[in-house]
């Protein structure tokens, strides 16, 4: 299983990126997606979880500019980032729970990272 996160690059401060993380491989269900990042010299924070039903948990620090979504048919979720801020630079990695065969239990997959950078 793999999990590849794109849509990362460098954007003004109030604009907009979007980010999306495709899983492949041996995949029979996902359950919970999510995106943290991680800035320069700070830990690694949850920025938005969601469950295959689409309940959702944002960091409060994003809540009303970003906005996940994912289409469970192409096993991929996305991050719209909009009104975005120098603050918002950091690396975004993707994290899945994935359930790789009928009957087996999931384990949780990390993408590796894509950096957005917001400066002017």
């Amino acid at each position: 299983v793999q999990l590849q996160a794109s849509g990362g690059g460098l954007v003004q401060p109030g604009g907009s990126l979007r980010l999306s993380c495709a899983a492949s491989g041996n995949i029979f269900s996902i359950s919970t997606m999510g995106w943290y990042r991680q800035a320069p010299g700070k830990q690694r924070e949850l920025v938005v979880s969601m469950t295959r039903g689409g309940s959702t948990v944002y960091a409060d620090s994003v809540k009303g500019r970003f906005t996940m979504s994912r289409d469970n048919a192409k096993n991929t979720a996305y991050l719209q980032m909009n009104s975005l801020r120098p603050e918002d630079t950091a690396v975004y990695c993707c994290n899945a729970d994935i359930v790789p065969y009928s009957g087996s239990y999931h384990s949780n997959y990390w993408g590796q990272g894509t950096l957005v950078t917001v400066s002017s």
